[in-house]
């Protein structure tokens, strides 16, 4: 049988084309990409062509601009249903709660996947897998949501679960689908790239992997233990398409393009209507300039992000504080150089937090910092539990990135002096990802959000490329 496989993940509440990053040699170039239209376009022109056609999502999807934070993931739900996907799993997912996803998942005609997923009781909260007979085969999805929800992200995230990563349970899946006839198993995860490859090195039995999480963007599949590995970048600006031949229960060939979802691809008028109906309330935030930039900011790097610096000079101006921290997400389309918009702002933080404050010692602020670089760049792909680094305003770290965990930082300034142990510093932050419970004094929050702060910053101080192009993070 042949079969095609399409698949994109870590959409992150895109609905239409925007800008997206991409390289020419040694440049950066911003190209127009993305939109759910374009991506139900494609999706239907293949469903013309092939008979056997299988669609999945992989996750992040009910979170991360203003439009879908606000409706808690509800208005991208008749999307995705008029799409016709076949089965998801989650990370972002859970970011208003697990009982809110389980109602999402409720009106979705597809199922939410998580054999890792647990309810304090012990049973699963998601289901494990899902069989789709296709054409007389039948193909076995099983999900794996990211397994970081209960370790690294907001506590409201996981309440009542347990989340595991995957590695015990995903061998007795395999066992269970084959034992009810399965010729085919797809492994759909959201634990990331590295963790996936490391997982499937030491599992037998997994034919094709959807990865998701960390906005690879693989244009040539990998192989890990003979199992095919593919993931989409992010934003909805991509999408596999994985062509494979079933003979014997086995993969015989396959053929893999990674889609751009530009103009070139066709686009469905329905979902197109969809998307703008689902954005018309918002209208005046892509309307209402806030401030202009002189270059386009963007956070596609692990140790620097001038879109973040903008988001952290902000915080310590509104705060005045001397140091600033938020998380290093991922997630968050450039802005190009000139006007910056409202609707700029809530991409950079859509769930627009109030701005916190506290107390750090030197000793603190070095063990807080050691703790996510490990997490960013463990040897042990399964202890690697974030995003980019963290984001950092009013110091320099010094670092070897290959050293072992506690070891990297070589130097600490804070400002222009080295870090002194006892020493408490001021330092303002963004939710518990950008300063953890366990470390400061005199915790309190401001009356001002994010994006509030963002808008003053740019109204009396505007930007400055220096300031945007700072670098916490020096590797040595």
């Amino acid at each position: 049988m042949k079969l095609s496989v399409l698949f994109f993940n870590d959409i992150h509440g895109y609905l239409q084309p925007h800008p997206e990053l991409f390289y020419s040699g040694s440049e950066e170039v911003i190209k127009i990409a993305g939109g759910y239209a374009r991506i139900a376009g494609y999706i239907n022109d293949v469903r013309r062509q092939q008979e056997n056609v299988l669609v999945f999502d992989g996750g992040d999807t009910f979170h991360g601009t203003f439009p879908v934070v606000q409706s808690k993931g509800e208005v991208v739900v008749p999307i995705l249903n008029n799409i016709g996907i076949d089965a998801m799993v989650g990370h972002w997912d859970f970011a208003y709660g697990p009982q809110h996803l389980r109602h999402l998942s409720s009106q979705l005609n597809y199922p939410v996947l998580g054999m890792n997923v647990y309810n304090e009781a012990g049973s699963l909260f998601l289901p494990a897998y899902v069989i789709k007979e296709v054409n007389g085969y039948k193909i076995a999805v099983l999900g794996i949501c990211s397994n970081i929800i209960d370790k690294t992200m907001p506590k409201h995230f996981s309440k009542g679960l347990r989340i595991t990563d995957g590695s015990k349970e995903l061998p007795e899946m395999i066992n269970r689908v084959r034992n009810e006839g399965a010729n085919l198993v797809i492994l759909l995860s959201h634990n990331g790239f590295p963790q996936d490859c490391d997982l499937l090195s030491k599992v037998n039995g997994v034919d094709i992997c959807l990865s998701a999480h960390t906005h690879n963007r693989l244009y040539e599949t990998i192989t890990v233990n003979d199992t095919v590995v593919i993931q989409c970048g992010c934003h909805g600006s991509f999408i596999g398409h994985l062509d494979v031949e079933i003979e014997s229960n086995t993969i015989n060939s396959y053929r893999y393009e990674l889609k751009v979802v530009d103009e070139t691809l066709p686009q469905d008028e329905e979902t197109e209507r969809m998307v703008k109906d689902a954005l018309a309330p918002h209208a005046d935030l892509f309307t209402d300039v806030v401030g202009t930039t002189p270059v386009t900011l963007h956070r596609y790097n692990t140790l620097h992000s001038s879109m973040d610096n903008l988001l952290l000079a902000a915080m310590m101006r509104v705060s005045q504080t001397e140091l600033a921290f938020s998380n290093g997400w991922r997630y968050g389309i450039p802005i190009l150089k000139g006007n910056i918009s409202k609707n700029d702002l809530f991409n950079i933080i859509p769930h627009n937090p109030f701005i916190s404050t506290t107390e750090l010692t030197g000793e603190e602020i070095k063990e807080m910092l050691e703790e996510n670089l490990e997490r960013t760049f463990s040897a042990n792909p399964m202890q690697q539990m974030g995003g980019y680094v963290k984001r950092c305003m009013g110091l320099t770290a010094y670092i070897k990135v290959e050293n072992r965990k506690d070891y990297r930082i070589q130097e600490l300034f804070i400002g222009n002096s080295p870090y002194q142990k006892d020493k408490r510093y001021r330092a303002s932050f963004v939710t518990e990802q950008g300063v953890p419970e366990k470390f400061g004094f005199n915790r309190q929050q401001t009356e001002i959000t994010a994006v509030e702060a963002m808008a003053l910053f740019l109204n009396e101080t505007g930007l400055d490329i220096n300031m945007l192009h700072q670098k916490s993070f020096v590797p040595v």
